[in-house]
């Protein structure tokens, strides 16, 4: 055990692949068979998947990390996984970490998150479990406000992701942002640094935008 519980905060893969076998367990399916057809079907995801074929392997975008006096970034291959991509044999579906999609694919999803489990007037998730994932569950004493996969803000959840591809869900303006790249690491180089500072910029811009059309129908 890291720390006592509630007294502090740690993202835990291992947590995420427990509670994908707990969906096995109460499914009576295989994890990637339940996403499948609970979630990237009803969405129409058609580019995400586990394993991405060889078509969709010739549109990966490169993975990059800065080099070591962090001026400048060098290609790097994503090192979390076993390659190649597209082998059944000797890679499983890592649910903490394991999935390839598109902006296009990635959007659906949010959409959900941000109806409240519901796309196209289908439900797929519950509205409760979609509010018990988005509801803060650390402790009020510390500081990192996490829910059930999704850090928690003043009206938004997100969750960024380790090569720095982050979704933001602004349910209070009803704004999606999406950021995809690939770079591996902290952020050391001022261009990626920049790139992070546009997306922030850009999504509280949005907010504002949509709260001054508001003020403006009253």
């Amino acid at each position: 055990m890291l720390f006592q519980p509630g007294t502090s905060f740690e993202y835990s893969n291992e947590g995420i692949n427990t509670a994908a076998r707990i969906v096995e367990v109460i499914s009576g399916m295989p994890y990637v068979e339940f996403m499948q057809r609970r979630i990237f079907d009803p969405l129409d995801m058609k580019n995400t998947t586990f394993w991405p074929n060889q078509e969709q392997i010739s549109r990966l975008v490169k993975t990059y990390k800065a080099n070591v006096d962090g001026t400048e970034l060098e290609e790097t291959p994503i090192d979390q996984l076993t390659h190649p991509l597209y082998d059944l044999k000797h890679r499983y579906a890592v649910p903490a970490g394991g999935l390839f999609s598109t902006a296009s694919d990635v959007v659906k999803f949010c959409q959900m998150m941000l109806n409240g489990g519901v796309y196209n007037g289908k439900r797929l998730v519950s509205k409760s479990a979609v509010t018990e994932m988005t509801s803060r569950q650390t402790a009020g004493t510390i500081s990192d406000s996490y829910g059930l996969g999704w850090y928690v803000g003043k009206g938004t959840f997100e969750h960024p992701g380790v090569y720095k591809t982050n979704m933001t869900i602004d349910r209070q303006h009803g704004i999606i942002a999406i950021f995809l790249v690939q770079q591996a690491g902290p952020w050391r180089t001022e261009e990626g640094k920049r790139m992070l500072r546009m997306f922030t910029d850009a999504a509280e811009n949005m907010a504002s935008v949509c709260s001054a059309n508001r003020s403006r129908k009253k």
